[in-house]
Order: C-alpha cells, then structure tokens, then sequence
C-alpha cells in the first residue's frame, strides 16, 4: 500500500517537472534561478529582478546607495556604492562625497551661521570651452569641481560658489532680479500642518463634517499678483478629505484656503468661500488595483516581454555616458530640469567621424495655469520647474510598469535643506524599444518584375524620467533612432486638480443657469475638472557640427504658373530666410504659413554644397490664449512663441527666470529676447515649447489615461544619404 502511494508521488513529481520543461520552451521567461521571491518582487529597492541592467561588463551605473548589486538579467554588471564613486567627466554631477564636503565648507563659514536652508546644490559646470576641449585620460584631469548653491539669507537669494579644491567659498552673488528659488521639500511638508495650528482654520474644516484626521493638505504656489505677494514669501494651502479613499484629490474642501509665510510657518489669513458646496463623494475614486472590483479586470493582457538574448546594445561608460548605435551622450539628473542630456554627439556612418549634435538639452520650466477666476482658483498658475522642482518631485520608476523588463536604472543624489545627500533611486530608466515599427522598406510592384521586398525593423533607446508634481504625473521621453533623430516626447497623466459644487448633474446647474461658471467638465456627483493648459518649454543648445550655427526657416510659399506655361495653375516652392537676430527667429505656428526650422552649420557643407543642420520637427501643440497683460501670462511670456532661438549665455538657461517663485516676469526668456541679439553663425540656443489644451472629460476620473505630445530634432542634410542604408534585417 505504501509503495503504490509512493509511486503516485513518483509520478506526480515526474509529470510537474515535465510541465515545467515544457513551459520553459514555449515561453520567454527567465531563468529560474533568476524569477524572484514575491516580496522581491514587491520592494524593488532590494530586488534584484528590478535593479539597473547593463551592457555586459561595461556599464557602471546605480541601483543601491550602499552595496554592490548584481542584475541576473545582465550578468557582469556591478553596481559602485554611492559613498565611493568620483568624477570621471567635467559634467557628472556632484556626488555624495562631494555634497558632505560642500555642506562642510559651507556650515564652516561666518555666512551660515544663521543655518539658511540650501534651496539648490548643483555642480557650476566649467565653461563650455573648456568641457570640449577636454579629453578623457590620464594627461587631461578634471577641470576644477565648483558646487553653486542657492540660499536666502535675510530675504535675499545669494547665488555661492564652492570651490572644492580649496575648500573655500570663491564667490558670493546676490541676484538682483525678483522672486525667489525653488521650495525646498521640508519647507512644502511644513506648510502643509501650518494652518493645523490656526483655530479659524480648524474650526472651518469641522464645520464642513472632516475631522482633522482625515484631512490631506497641498501647497499651492501664489503666482505673484502684487497684494498679499509683495515683500514677503508665501505659499497657500489648501485641503482634501482621504476619508475612505487614497485619491483625496476627488474630495476637495472647496473654498478653503490658508495663506502661510514661508518663512515663519506662520499662517497669516484663513478664507472659507465654499460653505454651502458639500464632500464629494468617496465611493468610485480610488484607482490603486486592490480597490476595483472584479468585473474591472476582465481584460487583462498576456505579458509582453522585449527578448535580448545577447543583452542590450548600449554601454555606460563611467556611470553617465552613454554609448548605443552611433550615439553617444551624457546624461545625468537634476533637482530642476529632472534629467539633463549633454553633448550628445552621432558617429557618421561613411567616416566613422563622431560629429556634435546637441551640447545640452533639458526641460526649461512648465507652466501650468487653471481657468478659474475665481477666489480659491486664481493663483493656480504653477511652475512646476521653478517653483517646486522638477526633478525634486521625481518619484523612483516602478520597474516592469513604468519601464520594461530590459530597463536600466540612475539614482539621483541630491541634497536636503540642511545639505545632507540622499539618494533617489530609480529616478532615470534607460531601455532599448522595439514597437513592431518600420525604419525603412521598399518592395517592387510585379509589373517590375524585380522581386523585391527590403524592411528593416526600428529599434530606439529611451531615457525616462516621471515627476510626480502633487496631483499631476509627467512623463519625459527622450528617445534616440539609429537614423539620428532624437524625439522629445512629454506624456501626462496622473489625477485632475478637481473643484467641490454644490450641483450633482449638468442639469442642476443648467437649471441654476450657472453652467458658464462651472469653469470645466462635471466629472462626478458635486466634481468638476477645471479645463487647464500645460506648456513645457524645452532648452536645446545645438551644435551641428561645431557652436557657430545659424537658423534658418524655410517657408513653403505657392508660386503660380503663367498662362499657358503648364496644365497646373500652382505649385508650391521652399524660401529660404536667415534669421539675423532674436526676433527674426520668434515663432508662432500656423497651419497655413507652412515652414521647416533648421540650425544649420553655414562653414560645413556636403560633397554637393549643402550646409548641415538639424531641423526642429513640431508635432501637435497648443499656444496660450491668455491675455498678455494678465500677471499669469506675464510670469510666463516664454510661451508666447512656440520657438525662440537665443546666442548662447550660460546664465540664461530657465525660461520663467533663475528666480520663478514669487516672480514678477522681470527674468524670463521673453524678456532675454527683447534685446535681439545677432544669432547669425553664432553659437544658439533654440527653446521649445510643447503645449497642451486640457479640457478635462469624465474618462479622466479617477485618474487619466497618458496624454501624450512630442517633438522631433531631426537631421537634414546632416549626412551624405541615408544613414541608415547598411542595417541588416532580421532573419
């Protein structure tokens, strides 16, 4: 009896491990030593299934802060601890050995003897000159390692200048232009109980039915309108009810708001002008996957999964320099831009030269402004680069949703207000896509009778970044083809910054015939979604081939035939226009003045006398319609035009200004570009300004699907012909 019972097990076993072998041959997983334990899975932070990958043993990157990591995905690659990494290129960013001793030197000094906080620490990168002339290797160090560090002191912003070679404080700038730096984090978390202490407040918040306990509170930037604004540095809050729900931006307590110094935490007025507007409900908003019921996943998809059999094709040299299918570049994080691309050269296919295309490129500043006049609603005009930081509000990526399977990851180390370093992980993905897509084809009709059928696949690399800015998610893209073009694409997501009414229906409100004051769409029973814009204006120095460039728009005009000169009565031709200065380049779109904007290198020329360049490619965009007067748009004038294209200065690298909170417009790139400077063969800095109009629809509550818009840098006339011409395809 025992023995038949043993062979039943015998068999059993037998049959699970033919099932396994089974499964393994029709299926792309890992190997098995490789699949990780469910809690691996759900803490990505020590798990090495979502760690950085690598291009075997040569990529140096980062997963953990403090021990080596090893992905079983891409064997050879080792992750460097934080605490002992250095330097290896003029622009790496200052690293957490770096940030201590800048807190050193800085704690050391009579100027911190009040303790300000640290609003910015970022690397002083070294002149542009002198990054280009440097060369890797043993002969050519590393120019000299400065920090810039922003502080307000006494109610003014002091721009100093860390050398860490001597230890010492080298410079000690006061910016004289208005408005002030960038919220620190503990600041934001700050004002957020600040009105806590306040008993008006309190007691508004119980009069509506929310205990203190259950209440979620934002910090909301006051825009600048000359009033409560001037002379001091404010911040409003404004508060939500979680009660049952982890999206307590659907339950707004509407009307209430608190204004609090930022600087004594003081809070200096309470409003409540939405008393009779009731809680919006909590039932149908949380949008985690544990809250839906089951009839809500009933179409779920297969996995998906990128197969790279012999690893990815890209390196990272030294932790930030990225070498893929022609392309190399530098790339690193910020506390401001999110992620910042650099000297992002192509190596020709037919000379095998490595010849600059973009110097430096990164998201300038987003604006953000609502369409709600309205007491609780007008101030919502953010910043989201200026006033809260960009990168700051970058959450780690989540491995397998946010990026593939094949992702690699960068942390980002950053310091607190106080100028301790912490590390940010996973803030950066890199990953090489494959979509199905087409890089080029042709095939021969038959009435050829040449039996023809040529394709080749498209793969692309993407770097990644998503910044959480409170309710809104943004997600950066910015992806390289093989043919040398590089996408920039801006997709949002996230949850609606959503408004209490005392109406449940449309036609409530009809009936009230104050439909025209519900300022947006009615998402829900007492919710509306206010209509917003989102502009994000993108800084692209360009260096085709050298700094000295010239943009050139090329407008397509109609010509018409003369009489009896051809059957066709028009057609259509290309004009040529240099822009000679900063106005000349100022662009808006239209669909009906047609141009192509090229940077061009005017002293390098193809084997047929054509100057090489890049051209900016828009796609689909918005521009503002707000009154150019109205203090909004004033703060944010840089997104008056679609295009700018400025010379080169270091100093002008954010579109709302160095000093965006508070601001009074006095510092943006609109005003920059009133002094119209030559950019003809000069070194320029085009800027780009992706727009989106956002009528808010009830498919985005709870919680909205990615919207996304994008905008090409592509070659034309960069290469001798396609450069593509020698890819193999796939067998």
């Amino acid at each position: 009896m025992e023995s038949r019972h043993l062979l039943r097990f015998l068999i059993l076993v037998l049959g699970c491990l033919l099932f396994l072998l089974l499964l393994r041959s029709s299926t792309n997983l890992p190997p098995l030593d490789a699949i990780p334990i469910k809690d691996q899975l759900l803490h990505c932070g020590s798990s090495p299934w979502c760690g950085s990958s690598s291009s075997s043993r040569k990529m140096q990157g980062s997963r953990r802060p403090s021990s080596a990591n090893i992905n079983p995905l891409f064997p050879g690659f080792e992750a460097i601890p934080h605490e002992r990494r250095t330097p290896k290129h003029p622009l790496d960013p200052l690293t957490l050995q770096e940030i201590e001793k800048v807190r050193s030197i800085l704690y050391a000094s009579p100027l911190f003897s009040s303790h300000p906080q640290i609003h910015s620490m970022v690397l002083e990168e070294p002149d542009k000159a002198e990054v280009l002339s440097w060369k890797k290797g043993s002969n050519s160090p590393l120019p000299t390692r400065k920090a810039s560090v922003l502080v307000l002191m006494e109610g003014k912003t002091h721009r100093l200048t860390v050398d860490l070679q001597s230890s010492m404080i080298a410079g000690d700038q006061v910016i004289s232009t208005s408005g002030y730096p960038t919220m620190t984090m503990e600041e934001m978390n700050l004002a957020t109980f600040a009105p806590l202490k306040d008993p008006q407040f309190n007691a508004s918040v119980r009069r509506r039915g929310v205990e203190l306990g259950d209440l979620a509170c934002l910090p909301v930037s006051a825009g600048w309108y000359g009033r409560e604004e001037a002379g001091k540095r404010v911040i409003k809050v404004q508060c939500y009810s979680a009660k049952d729900t982890a999206n307590f931006y659907m339950r707004p307590i509407e009307g209430l708001t608190a204004l609090v110094d930022l600087d004594t935490m003081r809070t200096l007025w309470v409003r409540d002008v939405g008393r009779e507007v009731p809680i919006p409900k909590a039932e149908g908003t949380d949008y985690r996957a544990g809250a839906q019921p089951d009839a809500g996943r009933n179409r779920q998809l297969n996995p998906v999964s990128l197969e790279q059999p012999n690893g990815p094709s890209f390196e990272v040299v030294d932790g930030h320099q990225v070498k893929w299918s022609g392309w190399e570049f530098h790339l690193k994080p910020d506390t401001r831009a999110g992620v910042i691309v650099s000297q992002a050269s192509f190596r020709d296919p037919d000379t095998g030269e490595l010849r600059r295309v973009m110097y430096k490129g990164f998201t300038s500043e987003l604006f953000v402004p609502y369409m709600d006049p309205t007491d609780a609603w007008y101030f919502k005009t953010y910043m989201d680069a200026g006033e809260y930081g960009f990168g700051l509000q970058a959450m780690p990526l989540d491995p397998l949703n946010d990026c593939p399977r094949n992702a690699w990851y960068m942390d980002g180390v950053f310091p607190a207000a106080d100028g301790r370093p912490y590390v940010r992980p996973n803030m950066v993905c890199m990953f090489e896509r494959y979509a199905g897509d087409i890089a080029w084809r042709h095939s021969e009709s038959p009435i050829t009778g040449l039996p023809i059928r040529e394709a080749r696949p498209k793969v692309t690399l993407v770097v990644r970044m998503a910044a959480s800015v409170a309710n809104y998610d943004y997600i950066v893209d910015w992806e390289f083809q093989t043919d040398g073009l590089i996408r920039i694409k801006v997709g949002l997501s996230g949850i609606l910054m959503a408004k209490g009414t005392e109406y449940t229906s449309v036609d409530q409100a009809y009936q009230a015939r104050n439909e025209e004051h519900l300022y947006g769409t009615m998402l829900s029973e007492n919710l509306i979604g206010v209509i917003h814009d989102h502009y994000v204006t993108f800084y692209l120095d360009m260096d085709v081939d050298g700094p000295d460039n010239s943009f050139v728009k090329v407008k397509m005009v109609r010509q018409d035939t003369r009489p009896g000169e051809s059957p066709r009565t028009s057609f259509l031709k290309a004009v040529r226009e240099v822009a000679q200065t900063e106005k000349d380049a100022q662009v808006k779109l239209s669909l009906y003045q047609p141009y192509e904007f090229h940077v061009v290198n005017p002293s390098k020329k193809t084997r047929v006398g054509n100057p090489v360049g890049y051209k900016v490619v828009p796609a689909a965009t918005a521009a503002s319609l707000l009154d150019g007067s109205d203090p909004p748009q004033q703060r944010g004038a840089f997104t008056n035009n679609q295009i700018w294209v400025t010379p080169y200065n270091r100093n002008e690298e954010w579109a709302g200004g160095l000093l965006a909170y508070q601001s009074e417009g006095d510092d943006t790139l609109a005003v920059w570009s009133q002094r119209d400077r030559s950019i003809q063969d000069k070194d320029i800095v085009p800027w780009y300004t992706l727009g989106f109009h956002h009528i808010p629809c009830q498919e985005d509550f709870p919680i909205m699907p990615t919207v996304s818009a994008s905008f090409d840098l592509k070659p034309v006339i960069f290469f001798e012909s396609n450069p593509i011409l020698r890819t193999l395809p796939n067998y």
